[in-house]
């Protein structure tokens, strides 16, 4: 969930009480996708706890990357099972069917096998459609595991078999779930019957729930068909135009608030601990455009007494040059132009890696300077413990703090998939996600061409990563609060609790959007969902 490129003009907002973020960028439109349509709506009440509800009685509440599991046969054809140590009975088959390993990121047991998928020659279409839409149709990633599925053995769908699973006819919420529950108990002929079930019930034009239906369902038949590695390699050259990809980012970005709201309640922090200073550097992990800090240095250029002077330290990697068009001196070179034209001394330090391949030695920390640090959207893409012994989100949280910052603000999605088995991440990707696409639902008609566009190029890579991938692949890994708490915590790190000033500002322009979207505030952090749910988390260290 990043939209950190969306922004490619700086003009500034008229409004000044919004004085910390940018929101003007041309808009583009792709073309617009087809599947099976059903008119379904439904809501589903998650059972969060801690930090991920709104507290509604609160005075102040308002209303990447995508591959898959490998299949362990070399051509991606899945295995036939003869082993029978180890089975559970499906209620459908009577068969026995191996037990999966729900408890391990790195250790997978064999996908179902294909002799037990019914319907398959519709379910390709379906996803084969779904992939075009995303990828473009010149890509071909499942021909052995097609031509395997399609002289498979169908057997024969039970007539009460919505019935034995305790699934209501046409629920999409409820076949969802159970199509998750299937593929984690590795319950082949329930998975089978699901995944055809889902392929008649989700449209990516659809309500909310089909929407994401459609990118769960894709998840899925990426993780059991082994076909997620290659369209995951394939997407890097099958992407939009970098100019496309912009258009995209912007709509979310205008249209959801949840990155106006990391941004502009960043930027206060910063701009808050910074105030009188005259030797200013900022190290912004994730830099992207750039665009998060011109309003902040028009801001600083007017500061009664003279500006300070401010040196920027721009981290990104190769995504974001796609992106831009082009390398960090493009985002050098813009800063540099605005900074110029406020008269306010400016440096500008690029530094082209991954946040996890960060050393000290990039960073050139200068003597006398006064040092802010920014992760906003990006710490919960650094590989930790479970995914590495160097445990690269720790090292770079400690490295930080023995610069001594005057200020460490942090923006992440409030959701905990980084170590959660297979279910409970799926269980909380549907959570999740079903509010951010109610969020969008109220902004833009369903047939709104951009919106569709921008769902499949920014959000479904997401839901398709958490689903489809495991280890050192799901780089989607993201903490709640409370965990993150404890890193800065153990790192050395004390809270530096978000002004009222912040408060008010984010309250304004929450003002502009659907009363759904929900605000409060908790000890000097910010909490920002929709309805009930958390969405976002933005806090500051010092």
């Amino acid at each position: 969930m990043s939209a950190r490129d969306s922004n490619h003009s700086y003009k500034c907002s008229d409004d000044s009480q919004m004085p910390y973020y940018n929101n003007s960028a041309p808009v583009g439109e792709n073309g617009r996708i087809h599947m099976a349509e059903n008119s379904l709506g439904h809501h589903y009440s998650s059972s969060d706890i801690g930090s991920q509800r709104i507290n509604n009685s609160n005075p102040q509440v308002f209303e990447a990357q995508y591959c898959t599991l490998e299949s362990s046969s070399a051509n991606g054809v899945y295995p036939a099972q003869s082993s029978t140590s180890s089975h559970s009975i499906s209620p459908l088959s009577g068969s026995p069917l191996s037990q999966h390993d729900s408890h391990s990121d790195h250790t997978y047991s064999s996908p179902p096998s294909a002799s037990c998928l019914t319907e398959v020659a519709d379910l390709l279409i379906k996803q084969k459609e779904l992939e075009n839409s995303i990828v473009g149709p010149g890509l071909d990633i499942s021909s052995d595991c097609s031509r395997s599925l399609l002289q498979a053995h169908v057997p024969v769908r039970p007539d009460n078999w919505r019935q034995l699973l305790g699934i209501n006819g046409g629920d999409l919420m409820q076949v969802v779930i159970a199509c998750g529950k299937a593929v984690a108990e590795n319950d082949v002929f329930a998975t089978e019957l699901l995944i055809s079930e889902l392929g008649h019930l989700v449209s990516v034009s659809g309500d909310p729930m089909q929407r994401l239906g459609a990118y769960m369902l894709e998840g899925i038949v990426a993780r059991l068909s082994s076909s997620g590695s290659m369209l995951y390699k394939s997407l890097k050259c099958k992407e939009p135009t970098s100019s496309e990809l912009m258009s995209y980012m912007h709509l979310l970005y205008e249209i959801c608030p949840f990155y106006k709201f990391g941004y502009m309640s960043a930027n206060g922090a910063i701009a808050e601990a910074i105030k009188g200073e005259n030797f200013v550097h900022i190290i912004d992990f994730q830099i992207a455009q750039g665009s998060q800090w011109v309003t902040l240095l028009q801001a600083l250029a007017a500061r009664p007494g003279g500006p300070p002077y401010i040196r920027i330290t721009g981290i990104d990697d190769s995504n974001s040059a796609y992106a831009r068009g082009g390398g960090l001196d493009i985002v050098g070179r813009t800063l540099r132009d605005v900074a110029n034209s406020c008269g306010l001394p400016f440096e500008f330090n690029a530094v082209p890696a991954a946040s996890h391949e960060v050393e000290l030695q990039h960073l050139a920390i200068r003597h006398g300077e006064i040092i802010a640090v920014n992760f906003a959207y990006q710490l919960h893409h650094v590989p930790d413990e479970s995914v590495s012994t160097e445990n690269h989100r720790d090292r770079i949280i400690r490295m930080i703090k023995s610069i001594n910052p005057r200020v460490v603000t942090l923006v992440e999605q409030e959701s905990n998939t980084n170590t959660a088995p297979f279910f409970p991440r799926y269980m909380e990707t549907l959570n999740y996600y079903t509010a951010m696409f109610e969020s969008i639902d109220v902004a833009l008609p369903r047939d709104d061409r951009r919106r569709m566009s921008a769902e499949q190029h920014c959000v479904a890579r997401d839901i398709v990563n958490l689903i489809a991938c495991e280890g050192a692949e799901r780089v989607e890994r993201h903490e709640l609060f409370g965990k993150w708490k404890s890193r800065f915590a153990m790192a050395g790190f004390r809270p530096y609790p978000l002004s009222s000033v912040v408060n008010n500002t984010i309250n304004t322009l929450l003002h502009t959007y659907n009363s759904y979207y929900r605000l409060e505030e908790r000890d000097g952090v910010l909490y920002l969902g929709w309805k009930n749910r958390v969405l976002v988390v933005s806090s500051a260290w010092c």
